[in-house]
């Protein structure tokens, strides 16, 4: 049986300056580190506010590639806090070749891999089209010193199909760097119910996939009340049945230090055993667009 570990989740609001981002992060995992985190995860994009609220090419000046500046940094602070670190970047490919990427560091400062954000949205204010190339990398598990884990990001919370091939590849649990909010002019009347959804979809992943899950998101207003963003904060764990371990604020800064333990996973699997009772055999449809 594999080992219990700690997740450590960093919800923070972000300024317009780059390096004051990335020291408000670095403090904030440290002090997750001293905390007992093991497995210390970002939100999405954490360097800079959530640019893609407008579509401007200056903004590709953000971009950088990886391995690089970025995960150098991160790489440091993994090998000498002895912790995992997810820290979701803007990826420079190539000139014109962008992605919404998550890097992942191992306890000895080693860079495991990375994740291709797979689904690429286009809403008013989440202009993600324009700025990232859809993912190429499918949808991996990374073995880190302290378990098991799979990365998606954002809008891949709302696809059940990859949370399901990454606990098939043996992830204890699944984490999403996250920048998800309001168009504060919306908030009164559909705010409740988008927040309800998007807690529930998540949750709906862990009881099918029998893994934990967790969020990470960010808080604050970037952009002003017509054309900005409110970011709604809720970080959360949440166990293989769904039941949520741990919830942050909609408003504050906040480290959510959560302990997992893989036998809940068995647990739960032998009492619902969604996964074995799959019928594999009858589920060639879901690979098509669309059934007429």
């Amino acid at each position: 049986m594999t080992d219990k570990f700690t997740v450590g989740l960093i919800q923070m609001s972000c300024s317009p300056d780059p390096q004051e981002n990335f020291a408000k992060a670095e403090e904030r995992i440290r002090e997750a580190a001293a905390r007992g985190a093991q497995i210390v995860c970002l939100q999405e994009l954490f360097r800079s506010q959530y640019f893609c609220r407008e579509e401007n090419w200056d903004l590709f000046d953000l971009a950088e590639p990886i391995p690089g500046p970025s995960t150098d940094a991160l790489a440091n602070l993994a090998r000498g806090l002895n912790v995992v670190l997810i820290g979701s970047l803007f990826e420079r490919r190539a000139p014109g070749v962008y992605y919404n990427t998550a890097a992942i560091l191992d306890a000895d400062g080693s860079l495991l891999g990375k994740y291709r954000k797979m689904h690429i949205p286009d809403d008013p204010f989440f202009y993600e089209k324009f700025y990232f190339t859809p993912g190429d990398l499918g949808f991996p598990n990374f073995d880190t010193r302290f378990g098991r884990i799979g990365v998606l990001v954002c809008w891949d919370q709302w696809f059940p199909e990859g949370a399901r091939i990454v606990s098939m590849g043996g992830a204890n649990i699944l984490f999403y760097p996250t920048a998800i909010g309001w168009h504060p002019p919306d908030k009164q009347e559909y705010g409740p119910a988008q927040l309800d959804a998007w807690r529930i979809i998540q949750r709906s992943h862990a009881i099918s996939n029998g893994v934990f899950v967790a969020a990470v998101n960010r808080v604050g207003l970037e952009g002003t009340y017509k054309d900005g963003l409110e970011f709604w904060g809720h970080s959360f764990v949440c166990d293989p049945f769904g039941q949520v371990l741990a919830e942050a604020s909609e408003t504050k800064e906040e480290i959510l230090i959560v302990e997992c333990d893989p036998g809940r996973i068995e647990e739960v699997r032998r009492h619902w055993p969604l996964i074995r009772d799959r019928r594999i055999d009858a589920y060639s449809p879901i690979l098509e667009r669309w059934l007429e």
